[in-house]
């Protein structure tokens, strides 16, 4: 099967497969779980330590904190550039790793809730499929709410709202946007209706990494709105705006993406995406591969989106940042919503059960 056909998943444990083959003696590993989930992770991690068994050594680099204290015997922390730390793994809790890597105390990772959301559905959707991907979901969204959606890679999340932008061939039996029916829209249609989509993919389809900072922030603004002729002061303008917003830290305005941090290039991208000022948002893995403080920043961005009447959908593989982050949490298994967690039932134990078949309570509305 051609590499295309599969999803960024697939390539990563491809890739990983393809070094191991190569028997080698030292195994350097960048952020090799950014693209994958808790299933594949752990073969993954089954891997590794039958390497290390057979006298491998391993550098594994990782912004994950809980992979590190499963995988590492020692534990090397970088701050702007620098080793500031190395110590025995055991020796380090989690919060003094995140503490270490940004410089001050880190509290609150996930900032307060704002109170509960307006019960005004923003967009419904009813039996929306996505051929080969999703069946018959359904589902509703609430002005200010932050909607959650989980489940194992491959269970048809992405597919879902990539079908619902227009993105990939779908079909619903009614979609309404603010309270008016309507067919499904094109993804300019999306753009102009004030929905917005956040790729989980920010190198392959968020940014084009030869291109400066301000053509890739305006580049989607300007495509979908037909324009043909590039204001370079109104641009710049813009820039200097999201770069001060979003504490985007690059050398030079003219800098190229592709030389940024990824947890720049991440904001860049948000800001791009959060150019119009829509209303609804959905952040696929909104902090793949991105250090703990930018994280940190784009949780209080999501919460804050929130709090001022914005309707978010937060896609994401890491169980606690989808519990930290929203109001309730829809399940996914093999394209169908299986289950919703709110509450006293939004926990890890009771995600996962829907998320591998041992729960199921598709739901009507």
């Amino acid at each position: 099967m051609l590499l295309s056909k599969l999803a960024v998943s697939d390539w990563q444990m491809i890739e990983i497969a393809k070094a191991l083959s190569r028997r080698p003696r030292l195994l350097i590993m960048d952020e090799p779980t950014a693209v994958l989930g808790h299933h594949e992770t752990d073969r993954l991690f089954e891997r590794v330590d039958r390497f290390r068994q057979d006298g491998g050594a391993v550098i594994f680099t990782s912004h994950k904190l809980d992979e590190v204290k499963r995988l590492a015997d020692q534990t090397a922390i970088l701050r702007d550039g620098r080793i500031v730390t190395v110590a025995p793994t055991g020796s380090l809790t989690e919060d003094e790793m995140a503490s270490l890597m940004v410089g001050r105390p880190l509290s609150d990772l996930y900032p307060p809730k704002h109170p509960k959301p307006d019960q005004t559905s923003v967009l419904s959707v009813r039996e929306l499929e996505v051929p080969g991907y999703v069946e018959r979901a359904s589902f509703d969204l609430r002005k200010g709410e932050i909607l959650g959606f989980s489940g194992l890679v491959g269970s048809g999340r992405t597919e879902l709202f990539e079908g619902l932008f227009g993105l990939r061939p779908a079909r619903c039996k009614s979609f309404a946007y603010q309270g008016k029916g309507r067919p499904l829209p094109t993804p300019r249609e999306a753009y102009q209706m004030g929905m917005a989509y956040l790729t989980e993919d920010r190198k392959g389809r968020g940014l084009l990494f030869e291109k400066s900072l301000g053509e890739n922030l305006t580049l989607l603004k300007g495509a979908l709105t037909g324009g043909t002729v590039i204001d370079i002061k109104a641009e710049r303008a813009e820039l200097d705006h999201a770069i001060t917003t979003y504490e985007i830290r690059a050398p030079r305005p003219s800098a190229r993406v592709g030389t940024l941090s990824g947890g720049n290039q991440q904001k860049l991208l948000i800001a791009k995406t959060l150019l119009a000022a829509p209303d609804v948002i959905v952040f696929d893995e909104p902090t793949r591969g991105i250090d703990i403080g930018t994280k940190q920043q784009i949780y209080r961005l999501i919460q804050s989106l929130a709090a001022a009447g914005k309707t978010c959908v937060v896609i994401s593989s890491e169980m606690q940042e989808i519990i930290g982050l929203s109001h309730r949490v829809m399940i996914m298994r093999q394209g169908r919503i299986v289950g919703e967690v709110a509450g006293d039932t939004m926990t890890e134990d009771e995600i996962v059960r829907y998320a591998v078949g041992l729960k199921e309570a598709p739901i009507h509305v």
